[in-house]
């Protein structure tokens, strides 16, 4: 047979049973992390130490969003999926069944500590803010009760146009609030934490959540679309930008982001608690959230330095009260839970959602 014909048929046979990635199945020499912006600086941080130590190369770490890198992960298991997905939220049912689905069947989750969700403003800005969360409800839902009669079970469009028709005490500035999409974790949090938390201040509403939980959840959790809410992308750098151009607005992003940013932004109160890494470590600042990575167990023995990252980032000199990610705004999970969360890490053990 023609040589030629014989090497044009391999790469042919390669691209039919998957590609080039197929191709290069195994030539993956580090590891290829995704997901969430919130736990992207911590991630990276680890995964630059990793790589100082000598024996892995630095792996490559991309912020997508935990939506977004929870679907790529989810893709499929060789090289040409990612190894590990960041995620500022817990995986949810549907994205652990299409995860099987795709043949990612064995997954391990380690719980890295805690991050507060915050409404951020330029250090130019003039206001001092302090919200409750039936505020911010009001401020960001697409709809709410009716103004003129609250308790009689009617729902508008969101009427609020200014911050000032909300509470007379606030400033006469239109309502605008940079934040992220859909499939972001920090969206999803924020959603869950403080705009359903506000909506149950309404009695009628909260009675919903047992009686039609699926219509308490569209109204409490669905965000308004008149520009009021702006969408402003995966990146946290972006928001801060247009915090510096406009200082009327507020921006939503996590706690350690305000931390690296002190001297441009600070943080709205909400319910009457600033959010510090006291406030937020003992659950007084209610809008708080764990924070995660899951592992695809099924890449390890074909990406090396799956096993040894994992145990990096669950060490106490990483994620312990005095570890290097403390000092980038982590808030460290208590003593006897990161014992317990750094011996299942060395196990890999594996999840199942339910």
């Amino acid at each position: 047979m023609n040589k030629k014909f014989m090497i044009f048929g391999a790469i042919a046979l390669g691209l039919i049973l998957g590609g080039p990635a197929a191709q290069a199945e195994g030539s993956r020499d580090y590891l290829s992390i995704v997901g969430s912006s919130t736990v992207y600086p911590f991630s990276s941080v680890v995964a630059e130490q990793f790589g100082k130590g000598g024996n892995f190369k630095t792996p490559k770490v991309e912020s997508t969003g935990t939506g977004g890198g929870v679907k790529l992960f989810c893709g499929g298991v060789g090289v040409q999926h990612p190894d590990i997905v960041n995620a500022s939220r817990k995986m949810k049912k549907t994205e652990f069944e299409a995860c099987q689905k795709a043949g990612v069947t064995d997954i391990a989750e380690v719980k890295i500590g805690f991050d507060g969700i915050v409404l951020a403003y330029s250090k130019k800005s003039k206001a001092n803010w302090q919200l409750t969360s039936k505020e911010i409800y009001l401020a960001l839902a697409k709809r709410v009760p009716d103004p003129a009669s609250p308790d009689s079970e009617t729902l508008v469009e969101n009427p609020y146009k200014t911050w000032n028709q909300i509470n007379p005490a606030f400033p006469k500035t239109k309502i605008e609030v940079l934040g992220p999409p859909p499939t972001s974790g920090t969206r999803d949090a924020f959603s869950e934490l403080a705009l359903e938390h506000g909506c149950e201040s309404f009695p009628w509403l909260k009675a919903k959540k047992e009686s039609d939980n699926a219509f308490f959840k569209n109204v409490c959790m669905t965000v308004r679309q008149d520009g009021g809410y702006i969408e402003a992308g995966e990146n946290d750098n972006l928001i801060l930008q247009k915090l510096g151009a406009t200082p009327t607005t507020l921006g939503i992003f996590g706690y350690s982001y305000l931390e690296q940013n002190k001297d441009k932004v600070k943080a709205a109160l909400v319910d009457g608690v600033e959010p510090t890494y006291e406030t937020i470590a003992d659950g007084q600042y209610s809008i708080s959230r764990p924070l995660f990575f899951y592992v695809k167990k099924g890449h390890i023995g074909l990406i090396p330095g799956i096993a040894e990252f994992t145990n990096e980032f669950a060490s106490e000199k990483a994620f312990g009260e005095e570890g290097y990610l403390a000092e980038k705004g982590l808030i460290p999970l208590p003593a006897d839970e990161r014992a317990k969360v750094a011996a299942e890490a060395k196990q890999l053990k594996s999840i199942t959602i339910k």
